[in-house]
């Protein structure tokens, strides 16, 4: 008993690791029957799965039975013993099936007359309360053999097929779900890098959108010249994503963030023991770019003898890892960016006057914020919106004074400076309008803004007074009263003050 215990426990820990060694289905069914054949002195077995929709029951694999005889039998729920197990739920065993008129041999895979009697078990197959198929198992009648045994190790086995069952319809829903979230994020990071996303509507910028839509259809290299916080970055992902490379990985790397020594082996890999700590082999970055594109940023701060492998990869489109031998081809885009007059470099003898000829196939110039003013208000409004959403604010417009001191300031940070300059402006916000107080002090700062360089005390406060007044008109459509409530005064007061700074209630009906 002992003994047979111990073979028990053998064969489940065996179905164990078969079930877990595939991810197919059906693979893991047959090595489930392959070793209930062994071990169980099993003649035939099936595991037959019902079909829900058309109320049918198939033979999903079988042992010792031909294909064409699974192909062909089919049961209806409640038919024959399999039938029955997948329509009660309940486990049968048959001593002799040449005794039981409920057995039908469909598969007319036992001949029963003269070749011996044939037990039969038959386990459901269930997942929580739900029967989805069964377990079914053909032995030599042995008067010896205890069916009991045998219906409950079989019962057992048919929990593990279950458990497996569901494991692999969780991992199929999972990879279901990372592949549609893979979908779902690749649109809308193409969405976002759309060409239409790209806010400004100046001379200057139709230009640089008309660039990038003629070489995002093309294989150039392209170089993106501007001041920093132009957006250049903004563009190569435009370049990228409206390419034939779209599908294809888009890799970046801040050349002027990495470190001299370690440059090489960013770009280009290394292989194990090439230096101290490289313990592993590691691709560079041409590799984890290959179909795709490398956005190489500040291009210019790169040094010599890195131009050197740099500009034969973009003339050969090869290279090798440091410490290798072997030259690896990669099929690579490169986009670069630089703030850096690369020309007065060229003449210092900082930088390859042949490397900057390869990389300045098509170059692209992103105009300063200084240069493009009818952008400003597009832009202030556009970020306005996004922080206000992101931060739950019902701020819905700037004032009129703020709206003057954006367009009077010269903006050394450009599109990031002002990007930043609004999301302090919002989160400073109280009110459903953003005024000139809630603006940064480097845009209050006399001559450089150009806002109060000519006001005294007293006319800025007057100014900043009539600013208010206009703002609760605007919000309360002309009507006095309300509006005195909102700035918490009386409308003798208010119309007082109105008249005496010009403002009349009836513009803003």
């Amino acid at each position: 008993m002992v003994m047979k215990s111990i073979e028990h426990v053998t064969l489940l820990y065996e179905i164990s690791n078969a079930l877990n060694a595939h991810l197919d289905l059906k693979t893991s069914l047959y090595k489930v029957l392959d070793l209930l054949s062994s071990a169980f002195q099993m003649e035939r077995g099936t595991i037959s799965i019902l079909n829900p929709l058309r109320n049918e029951i198939s033979i999903e694999v079988a042992h010792s039975l031909s294909k064409s005889a699974m192909e062909r039998v089919t049961y209806k729920l409640g038919e024959g013993i399999i039938g029955r197990v997948i329509q009660t739920g309940e486990a049968v065993a048959i001593p002799k099936i040449s005794e039981e008129p409920m057995f039908l041999n469909r598969t007319a895979s036992r001949q029963i007359k003269g070749m011996g009697e044939i037990s039969f078990i038959c386990v459901p197959v269930q997942k929580g309360r739900q029967v989805v198929g069964a377990l079914s198992v053909d032995r030599a009648w042995d008067p010896e053999y205890a069916l009991s045994d045998g219906t409950k190790l079989l019962s057992v086995v048919a929990t593990m097929v279950a458990r497996h069952v569901i494991n692999l319809e969780t991992i199929q829903l999972e990879k279901e779900a990372l592949r549609n979230e893979n979908q779902r994020l690749r649109e809308e990071i193409e969405n976002k890098y759309r060409i239409t996303q790209i806010i400004g509507n100046s001379n200057k910028m139709r230009e640089v959108f008309q660039m990038i839509s003629q070489v995002s259809r093309s294989n150039a290299t392209v170089l993106i010249r501007g001041e920093s916080g132009t957006g250049k970055e903004l563009a190569a992902n435009s370049i990228h994503y409206n390419s034939n490379r779209s599908k294809g990985p888009f890799i970046k790397v801040n050349c002027a963030a990495i470190p001299a020594n370690l440059i090489e082996s960013e770009l280009f890999g290394h292989e194990k023991g090439a230096f101290t700590g490289a313990i592993r082999q590691k691709p560079g970055r041409f590799e984890l770019a290959h179909k795709g594109t490398l956005f190489l940023d500040e291009i210019g701060s790169i040094e010599p003898d890195v131009q050197v492998r740099l500009l034969r990869v973009l003339q050969e489109r090869e290279f090798e890892r440091v410490g290798g031998q072997r030259s690896i081809k990669v099929d690579v885009r490169i986009i670069a960016a630089t703030q850096k007059n690369l020309e007065q470099a060229v003449e210092d003898g900082t930088f390859r006057g042949d490397l900057y000829y390869r990389l300045n196939v098509f170059p692209i110039y992103i105009p300063p914020l200084r240069e493009r003013k009818t952008d400003i208000l597009l832009l202030a409004d556009h970020f306005l919106e996004r922080y206000a959403e992101a931060n739950g604010r019902a701020v819905r417009r700037l004032s009129t004074p703020a709206i003057d001191m954006l367009m009077a300031y010269h903006w050394p940070g450009n599109v990031r400076e002002l990007e930043n300059c609004m999301e302090r402006a919002v989160l400073l916000c109280e009110e459903g309008a953003i005024h000139s107080y809630h603006l940064p002090p480097s845009l209050q700062t006399g001559k450089e803004s150009g806002t109060f360089s000519d006001f005294s005390l007293e006319a800025a406060v007057a100014a900043l007074e009539r600013e208010m007044m206009i703002d609760a008109l605007k919000n309360t459509r002309g009507n006095i009263t309300l509006a005195a409530e909102a700035l918490k005064t009386t409308v003798r007061i208010f119309s007082y003050k109105a008249k005496k700074f010009g403002v009349d209630y009836r513009n803003y009906r």
